[in-house]
């Protein structure tokens, strides 16, 4: 059975952790999100975290190095063997570049993109808030209420520091700019799918089933759609 490497793209607010972490743990597979990675070393106090948090604030994007080092260090466990889902990486065309000379005679990647127009990506991202214990995200992915505490282990919603208007639309700015250009880069692969992001979160993962399938050719992990 081959791997299932994917790449989740797709703006802020798009989505892509909750459907990352929904289908990694479908698959038994790591979710490798870069944004936990800076997160954790932020927490730590590490240089590297303090200086990610002075970029993220801002509403602007780490280098390419130290992001690109990050994932190759990420890639290069045995956990990853039989495949990953990779969330906020990559984010520039340069850092694609990079993730295609790491898969060198690799599975192919599939790369999926969560569409959502901005006035709802703002919407969501002004509401959303996260949990400071574990980092799961409530609120604005549906439109519903958001709760009083984490649904997963019951700790203090808080709004993150980069989650206010001005850096929010900072954000999807830098995303327009440097970020969408992958769309191009890579939606002439046959292994491309877009998909509408303003559907409820199970939609949305339905549809990601779907287009996983379609370009395996068979059922998601089975062995006819990965021969």
């Amino acid at each position: 059975m081959s791997a299932l490497n994917l790449v989740m793209l797709g703006p802020p607010g798009a989505g892509k952790g909750t459907q990352a972490e929904r289908l990694a743990r479908a698959h038994g597979i790591p979710r490798i999100s870069t944004g936990d990675i800076l997160r954790e070393a932020v927490a730590a106090g590490t240089e590297i975290g303090r200086l990610a948090k002075a970029i993220v604030d801002r509403g602007e994007l780490v280098g390419d190095g130290v992001v690109i080092g990050i994932v190759q260090e990420r890639l290069d466990r045995d956990d990853v063997r039989r495949g990953f889902v990779l969330d906020g990486f990559p984010r520039t065309v340069a850092q694609a570049q990079a993730l295609d000379r790491m898969m060198d005679g690799a599975d192919p990647l599939v790369v999926v993109d969560i569409v959502v127009p901005e006035d709802e990506l703002v919407r969501r991202l002004l509401t959303r808030m996260v949990c400071e214990s574990c980092g799961a995200t409530a609120g604005g992915m549906d439109g519903g209420a958001t709760p009083a505490n984490c649904r997963k282990c019951g700790g203090r919603l808080v709004q993150r520091s980069d989650d206010n208007k001005r850096v929010v639309l900072e954000r999807l700015r830098v995303y327009l700019r440097e970020t969408k250009p992958l769309v191009e880069y890579y939606s002439a692969r046959p292994t491309f799918r877009s998909i509408d992001g303003t559907q409820a979160p199970d939609c949305v993962a339905s549809a990601l089933v779907r287009a996983i399938q379609e370009v395996d050719g068979g059922p998601p992990g089975s062995e006819e759609g990965r021969r």
